[in-house]
């Protein structure tokens, strides 16, 4: 279904994308039932943004049924299928201070959850997954309990240095931020892989093989230069969501 079949919704393509991100993030068991949120800035300043209906489950959700939040606008609770207040808290929060957030995706998945339940929710740059996030993550250490608006405000306000688009919510979970739907997904997909390689690693109780700091930053840059990768990756996604004629873009 392409914008000439809804011609009175705006944002489409972006509705479309971010649908396959909530119906593939389930596939991979990477949702928490009917919570967690992925949001999209579609204004300059990052304040409006879509959102995912309230307790639908991601592997439901489709690009029509996304909502429309204004950050700056509490009344945006008291609209059909608003958000909860833990998602206002942490999207609004997140789009409010961090206007390079142009995405955010935020679950509980198992392996980044398990990293952030750590004494040291470090990730170290043992494979050249792990290394293209090298430097380039920050570890909240202060976790204080449901992700309300002051909660929510803290946490964004850590995302102080652009360079790092993963936070590890100590004891909660991990948040992804990027430019677009494909630029995230892909970093919360390889973030993920990343965890799951780290802590089976640790689980033979062996030595790690840990990279040196000059060619975990070298790895790390040239993966951020490499061409088109996340925009291949949820091109693929979609092709496949299509083949086996799933809704999500309806």
């Amino acid at each position: 279904m392409n914008a000439a079949t809804r011609p009175n919704m705006d944002h489409w393509q972006e509705r479309v994308d971010l649908a396959a991100a909530f119906r593939w993030t389930a596939r991979l068991n990477m949702h928490e039932g009917v919570a967690n949120h992925f949001s999209l800035s579609i204004n300059d300043e990052g304040t409006r943004f879509l959102m995912n209906p309230n307790q639908v489950h991601f592997s439901r959700v489709k690009a029509s049924d996304l909502i429309i939040v204004d950050a700056n606008d509490p009344e945006t609770l008291e609209g059909p299928d608003a958000p909860d207040p833990t998602a206002w808290g942490l999207h609004g929060g997140m789009h409010r201070h961090c206007p390079h957030a142009r995405c955010a995706m935020h679950v509980h998945s198992i392996f980044a959850t398990v990293l952030a339940s750590l004494a040291d929710s470090r990730l170290p740059p043992i494979d050249q997954n792990s290394a293209t996030f090298y430097n380039r993550v920050v570890v909240d250490e202060n976790y204080g309990g449901l992700a309300f608006e002051e909660e929510g405000e803290r946490c964004a306000k850590l995302f102080d240095d652009p360079k790092k688009k993963v936070m590890v919510m100590g004891n909660h979970g991990v948040m992804i931020i990027g430019d677009t739907v494909a630029d995230t997904f892909n970093r919360l997909f390889y973030f993920e892989r990343s965890c799951e390689t780290y802590i089976r690693a640790l689980q033979t109780g062996q030595p790690l093989r840990v990279l040196p700091d000059d060619i975990a930053e070298k790895t790390a840059q040239e993966l951020e230069g490499y061409p088109e990768q996340d925009e291949r990756h949820l091109a693929e996604l979609k092709a496949i969501l299509d083949d086996e004629g799933s809704n999500y873009s309806s």
